[in-house]
């Protein structure tokens, strides 16, 4: 279903980009939630799309600006926590914000669609969305454990 993969490619661009400054590797690049839909993208999905890409930038600055405050605060393990808390705090206005729109999209798109492929569209929405907003948190545990194990 064209909607659902763009909604997972979105996720998949967040958590890859995340991944990717979390572990301090030069990664592939994300997957392109263009390449995978077949059919012609509507203005609504594009729409989507740019907010997911836009999405995915802040999840790797996010994750960028966590690993610059770990190396910059050193031993100081309370300048560390309070750093990491303005951070994760920071970013996730952006993973509500992204949750919010994923929803309405969503939403949105079934209204348009047949009830069955509506209920199809919506089913697992809310496990989507509280993985969505979960992704600060997430993207702070891994530059943590990449931290305390170099």
């Amino acid at each position: 279903m064209r909607l659902m993969t763009l909604a997972a490619a979105a996720a998949l661009l967040s958590l890859s980009a995340a991944s990717a400054s979390a572990s301090a590797q030069d990664a592939a690049p994300a997957p392109n939630p263009s390449a995978q839909a077949e059919e012609a993208q509507s203005p609504e999905e594009l729409a989507f799309q740019a907010r997911a890409e836009a999405f995915g930038q802040d999840v790797s600055a996010m994750a960028e600006a966590m690993q610059a405050a770990i190396t910059a605060a050193g031993a100081d393990t309370d300048k560390k926590t309070a750093d990491l808390d303005a951070i994760q705090a920071r970013y996730q206005a952006s993973a509500d914000t992204f949750a919010d729109d994923l929803q309405a999209f969503v939403a949105a798109e079934a209204l348009k669609a047949p009830a069955e492929e509506a209920a199809e569209m919506t089913d697992g929405l809310d496990a989507a969305l509280v993985q969505v907003r979960g992704v600060p948190a997430l993207i702070r545990a891994q530059i943590e454990q990449a931290a305390a194990g170099e």
